[in-house]
């Protein structure tokens, strides 16, 4: 519905014919420090080579056409055969420094590659792929640091028959992007390594799982914590356990607290057993307490906290009945129990605040406008973010985007993931496990997981103002471990998620862990 006019294709083969070329051409004269007609307004539609760029390869497949992101038109890059194609443009002049390109972009997918990139000036090569988003448009950036005065700005395609992607409003300014966090939750691993869960590199050889992430690029994890869990592990005990080793890899820490003895999310809420007949004024003294005792018990034995969640999804508050958002002013005094605590352990210690569903901005605005209007503090938004559940890039990137510069507080992916394959290892029937329920444009394989992990880094990087944090891969050592199921309280409960961890059914780590080494 939303690729280029093929008509076009017809137009422009006349204007193309013979000009496509054996080798680069010599960098021209009228080379800029600035981007010349990065939104494609100069010449209207069906112009071959736009204004300021230049093309190289199957030429015809790149021209201009109506329909852009900001103006009237768009590059766009299409053909009814295989096609490669760059259309480019060199700066020269500039000063040495970091720099980022800004791009807006809407995809097919379907391509060998298609991406975005910054080349030619005097550091390592950065490029970002383009997301598939066949309607609506998505932000992406790529940074570098530019030694030699001049960089060349590119956009690729490496296409099969058929695919387009589309560009504008491309900016080339000064600044740097990156994520500062590239995590995963590994709640699952102590319970699975308990159970005989074994972990191995890509080649086979069997490892510590913490080694295997970190040495993937991993460089934060978090680690749930239950109050009284009836299986005994997501306990103090086990996180104190797991988080020595988190250190010892040189990683950062989040301590997700639910204030549950099971899972806390936006359907349930339930207060520990152990604080069920306690009155308000007792829930934020347990809340106070349960915080403050996991965190100092981390403090005190060299494994400081670097960020702890109160509460986990609380779209509909937490400790139900009492701190529902059917009344604020008490889920704010529980919230603000929680982040004293956490600041009376260590004032370095970031507090977040996590609700589900990035693609619903309406409710996530709704949420923080009254966290504001109740006095609710924190310093950082955590959202989770399942495609398959939570909407289009696009709408999470609008979300994320939205509540940046609403609140002014750094913004991070708490959980998200994405299935490598379809059928279970286990009995229990995945989460995910029918093609109908994938994302368009992301198959259920090793390599539609890394372009999903890719994606989901692409638009928080692009957040404004350097206030995309990362992202928190959600159980990738999640693995079908008999006795490792679902319910704390049953032993035979099987595991609906093991074709969504970042290990494969042979226990070796998947190609999804790439996206770890993400600018």
């Amino acid at each position: 519905m939303f690729h280029p006019r093929r008509t076009l294709r017809v137009l422009l083969l006349p204007l193309v014919a013979g000009l496509a070329l054996t080798a680069l051409p010599a960098q021209t004269a009228t080379a800029a420090s600035t981007l010349t007609n990065g939104g494609f307004e100069s010449d209207g539609a069906a112009t071959a080579v736009p204004t300021g760029w230049s093309e190289y390869g199957d030429t015809g497949a790149s021209y201009t056409e109506s329909g852009g992101h900001g103006g009237s038109y768009r590059l766009s890059q299409y053909s009814a055969a295989a096609y490669k194609v760059e259309t480019y443009q060199y700066l020269s002049g500039l000063t040495n420094g970091t720099y980022t390109l800004t791009a807006w972009v809407r995809s097919g997918g379907g391509q060998n590659s298609a991406y975005i990139a910054l080349k030619n000036c005097g550091s390592s090569d950065q490029r970002t792929d383009l997301p598939v988003s066949t309607s609506s448009w998505v932000r992406i950036v790529t940074s570098i640091n530019v030694t030699n005065n001049q960089c060349t700005i590119s956009v690729n395609s490496d296409a099969n028959a058929g695919n387009w992607i589309n560009i504008d409003d491309l900016t080339f300014t000064s600044g740097s992007t990156g994520l500062s966090i590239k995590g995963s939750d590994i709640s699952s691993l102590a319970k699975s390594e308990a159970k005989g869960g074994v972990y191995r590199t890509s080649s086979g050889t069997t490892g510590d799982a913490v080694t295997l992430l970190k040495n993937a690029g991993m460089n934060y994890a978090r680690l749930k914590v239950w109050v009284n869990p009836a299986d005994g592990y997501n306990d103090k005990a086990h996180v104190l356990a797991v988080a020595k080793r988190v250190k010892a890899a040189g990683m950062k820490l989040l301590v997700d607290f639910h204030y549950s003895d099971t899972w806390a999310d936006p359907g349930k809420q339930t207060k520990p057993a152990a604080w069920a007949t306690h009155s308000y004024s007792q829930l934020k003294t347990d809340v106070y307490n349960h915080t403050y005792d996991v965190l100092n018990a981390l403090k005190a034995q060299g494994t400081t906290a670097d960020m702890a969640q109160v509460g986990n999804e609380i779209n509909g508050g937490m400790l139900w009945s009492d701190g529902s958002t059917s009344n604020w002013s008490q889920l704010a005094g529980l919230i603000n129990s929680g982040y004293s605590a956490v600041k009376a352990v260590s004032s370095s210690t970031q507090v977040a605040l996590h609700l589900a569903n990035a693609g619903d901005d309406a409710t996530v605005r709704w949420w923080f406008d009254n966290a504001r209007t109740y006095g609710i503090t924190y310093d950082v938004i955590g959202l989770s973010y399942y495609g398959y559940w939570h909407g289009s890039l696009a709408a999470a990137q609008t979300t994320l985007d939205d509540v940046a510069a609403r609140y002014a507080k750094p913004v991070f992916i708490a959980e998200t993931a994405y299935p490598f394959r379809l059928d279970s290892e286990d009995s229990l029937a995945n989460q995910i496990d029918t093609t109908g329920e994938l994302v368009t444009g992301y198959p259920a394989t090793t390599a539609g997981q890394l372009a999903w992990m890719n994606a989901v880094a692409d638009i928080v990087e692009a957040v404004p103002n350097g206030r995309g944090l990362g992202v928190f891969y959600w159980e990738a050592t999640w693995t079908a471990v008999t006795g490792n199921g679902w319910d704390p309280a049953d032993s035979t409960s099987g595991n609906g998620w093991e074709n969504q961890a970042l290990f494969g059914y042979d226990d070796r780590a998947l190609p999804a862990m790439a996206w770890f080494s993400h600018r």
